[in-house]
């Protein structure tokens, strides 16, 4: 049978093409995105899909088990009366296309609010309501349009999606070949004058030539279709080049034993193929470990606040807590995990999870779910099973939080594939014309020579190995990064702001001192209650300084942002925070950090604070003064002012009584003028600054700061080493450009025996596997030695 390829995206449609509308497609996906263009509605297609023979049949009653409540609640990640969240895998997920679809579900059946794909995991992840449609009708809506999920309720349960091993049969496969070809090549390579290798050296050549065949078909032939859809998409990207070696190097190969010019070069062949797959299994292995994915060893510094059996409460961090623990969560504050709602009224912001903004109210012994935010009085929960940061750091990568800036940054390894192109082609052609007019029995081997040689196999490996190390290297140093993409940025940050309370103060010494009219007994406890709710900096430190209360839940409880608290129980009524908010306008005393307090609309007085900075706050600001541009934005009045000025470099701008959206056009107007800033600040009270910088750091210190507006998380005693992690961050970038000269150097070698038309197979055989080696080893040393150094 001809080979067919697809009318929409060219892919070969293999053995049973999708025939619709007199053309054929490679999979429903492009069927349908041809059809929605063709008619420019969706409503069309689904129509057509439901007609008879259109579309995959679905065997009646086979999704009947959905209908099961404790089926369902095991599939889905979030269940609310009008919002549930299911992640289906999905083995049919093929290409562009068929993302196209999966996430535009929401034209198809507009009871789906949305829908996002995980291309690599082939996983989609469904919000919808279930009012609309239940999960069977959304699981046979799938089947029906050609992606019928794949569920397995063990998978489930062990709480893994099933595994794709197709990686390590192509890197079998290529292993075993590469060593069976070397060994067949061993007499070419010594020219060994022997009579019975003479006489079966064709047999050898041959056998060489099948064993290449699963290689380059099987093993290779994701860099042949990710070059294709890069070329039809005018994009050179890195697999351009070396799809092109592979390629040239079998034709070239092939051909050398037809004819009997020679052995060819199908060691090399065997052995670029494997070594790339090597190196894509030992990138996947990394990530794997250093990723986000129930990994407990690496650092995830969310702190949460337990209850003891005695009505204790003790900061743990979150990967110690089990099934069965009391939890008190604030205003503000991230539920870490799925539980019972114990005490207290619920206001719950889900927009972390679903992207739906509107707050959800619960009461007590309903079910709450991880990823909300609460948005009132402290409440207390339940745990219901221990914490999957897998779920979490999912949550943390959502593409409603993703920020405009990662997608606009180029890396390094996508833009030096473009010109390693461009380049390989140019010195090909130019080599290739000179040998035509000097002795052009040499010009087809020279160009076939150069793009066999000149392969940007170790390119693809430096940045994926360099940066995957140092993300594991920082983790272990209790700096937690988002991702890869993060170091770059870090590397490129000429500008750091760094809110003051709670950022380079600590909350772990600080005192404070009473002024004012003494507190009755009910004042007090309404006190101590309604600072319990709160997660600033100076309410934690403030709560941990008065004397203990029984618990009482408030009958109101307001944050007001920047301003301060208020609370009420019964007909009692407190106000905690700025002067001015507290109705104190008389008593403003700016030299001092204070928080405030009315009781009743009666002015009480004023706790003034005696902070204390953090260890190395000195040293840590003269480092980056030598190479970055500083400031201090503070919510606070000017109190600490002349203390900050001998602590600072001299002549470093401090604003203060900024509110959090001051905060955000201050880091705005720096990035107008192309500075690349880096906001450290309090995970929740400094979102909007955090997610408008370049690279937003969170100070974790007994606080839960996870959000998705910071790019990391530092643990409060490693603050001290943050400049070291700005220098490391950018020595990182330094060993991937040297990968990139060490690959540079080989193509180099290899190009003057290429060009000058001496390129041997055991030349490219020792050269190609050698870069990659080479580059992977260098790499893996370099970040291990940088990691090290630091503390």
């Amino acid at each position: 049978m001809d080979k067919v390829n697809c009318y929409h995206c060219g892919d070969d449609c293999g053995k049973k093409p999708i025939e619709f509308d007199g053309k054929s497609f490679c999979c429903n996906g492009c069927k349908t995105v041809y059809d929605i263009f063709s008619t420019n509605d969706l409503s069309y297609y689904y129509d057509l899909q439901s007609s008879a023979g259109a579309t995959p049949t679905v065997v009646e009653g086979k999704y009947d088990f959905l209908q099961e409540a404790s089926i369902i609640a095991k599939l889905l990640e979030f269940n609310e009366d009008k919002l549930q969240i299911v992640n289906l895998y999905i083995p049919h997920i093929h290409c562009s296309s068929c993302i196209w679809i999966l996430e535009n579900l929401n034209k198809l059946n507009t009871s789906i609010s949305s829908s996002q794909v995980d291309f690599p995991k082939k996983t989609v992840r469904i919000v919808y309501n279930p009012k609309l449609i239940n999960l069977k009708d959304l699981v046979v809506l799938l089947a029906r349009i050609g992606y019928e999920p794949y569920i397995s309720l063990d998978d489930y349960d062990k709480g893994q999606p099933p595994v794709n091993r197709g990686l390590i049969y192509k890197l079998g496969i290529a292993g075993f070949a590469f060593g069976n070809v070397m060994f067949l090549s061993f007499p070419e390579y010594f020219e060994v004058d022997e009579f019975w290798l003479d006489q079966y050296k064709g047999v050898f050549r041959w056998l060489m030539f099948t064993f290449s065949l699963p290689v380059v078909f099987y093993a290779g032939q994701d860099y042949f279709i990710s070059a294709f859809k890069g070329l039809r998409s005018k994009i050179l990207n890195i697999d351009v080049p070396i799809a092109m070696g592979i390629l040239v190097l079998f034709v070239r190969s092939t051909l050398e034993i037809i004819f009997d010019w020679g052995t060819g070069f199908f060691d090399s062949l065997t052995g670029l193929i494997f070594f790339l797959l090597l190196g894509k299994f030992f990138q996947q292995k990394t990530y794997s470990f250093l990723s986000f994915e129930r990994d407990y060893k690496s650092y995830f510094p969310i702190a949460v606040t337990r209850i003891t059996d005695r009505n204790k409460e003790e900061t743990v961090q979150v990967y110690d807590v089990k099934q069965g623990d009391r939890l008190l969560i604030r205003n503000g504050e991230l539920i870490p995990v799925d539980g019972i709602l114990i005490n207290g009224r619920a206001q719950i912001d889900y927009s972390f999870v679903t992207g739906e903004s509107e707050a959800v109210f619960k009461e007590s012994g309903d079910k709450i779910y991880a990823g909300g935010k609460q948005l009132e009085d402290a409440i207390e929960m339940d745990v219901l099973k221990s914490v999957s940061q897998s779920y979490l750091t999912q949550l943390w990568s959502n593409t409603v939080f993703s920020k405009d800036k990662a997608s606009k940054f180029q890396t390094l390894t996508d833009s030096i594939g473009k010109r390693f192109t461009w380049a390989v082609l140019t010195i090909a052609f130019v080599a290739t014309a000179y040998w035509l007019y000097f002795d052009s029995s040499k010009a087809m081997n020279v160009f076939t020579a150069v793009l066999i040689i000149a392969c940007p196999c170790a390119i693809a490996l430096a940045a994926p190995f360099t940066l995957g190390n140092m993300l594991r290297i920082f983790g272990r140093k209790k700096f937690y990064l988002k991702d890869t993409k993060t170091i770059e940025q870090l590397a490129k940050i000429d500008t750091a702001i760094f809110d003051k309370t709670g950022t380079i103060t600590t909350t772990q010494k600080s005192s404070a001192t009473y002024e004012g009219m003494r507190l009755s007994f009910e004042e007090e406890s309404l006190l101590k209650n309604t600072l319990r709710a709160s997660n600033h900096p100076l309410s934690r430190t403030l709560y941990d300084l008065l004397a203990s209360h029984n618990i009482v839940p408030l009958d109101e409880y307001q944050e007001h942002l920047g301003l301060g608290l208020e609370g009420k129980k019964d007909n009692d009524h407190i106000r905690i925070g700025s002067a001015d908010f507290v109705g104190n306008s008389i008593d403003n005393d700016p030299q001092n950090t204070s928080v405030h307090i009315s009781s009743n609309n009666t002015y009480k007085g004023k706790f003034v604070f005696h902070n204390h900075y953090r260890k190395g706050v000195s040293n840590v600001f003269k480092e980056m003064n030598n190479t970055l541009d500083l400031a201090i934005l503070s919510g606070d009045n000017e109190g600490e002012k002349t203390r900050l000025e001998k602590i600072l470099p001299k002549l470093t701008p401090m604003y203060f009584k900024q509110k959090p959206e001051d905060k955000l056009n201050f880091i705005n107007s720096l990035q107008e003028q192309d500075k690349k800033v880096m906001m450290v600040g309090d995970g929740l009270n400094d979102a909007g600054a955090l997610a408008q910088s370049n690279v937003g750091i969170a100070i974790s210190e007994n606080v839960n700061v996870f959000s998705p507006a910071c790019d990391g998380i530092l643990d409060a005693s490693k603050f001290d080493q943050l400049y070291t992690y700005i220098i490391a961050s950018k020595k990182a970038m330094k060993i991937i450009r040297l990968s990139f000269l060490l690959s540079f150097l080989y193509n180099v070698i290899g190009l003057y025996f290429a060009v000058t038309g001496q390129l041997e197979p055991v030349i490219a055989a020792i050269l190609m596997p050698l870069s990659s080696i080479s580059v992977v080893g260098f790499t893996t040393l370099a970040t291990n030695i940088l990691g090290k150094k630091l503390k």
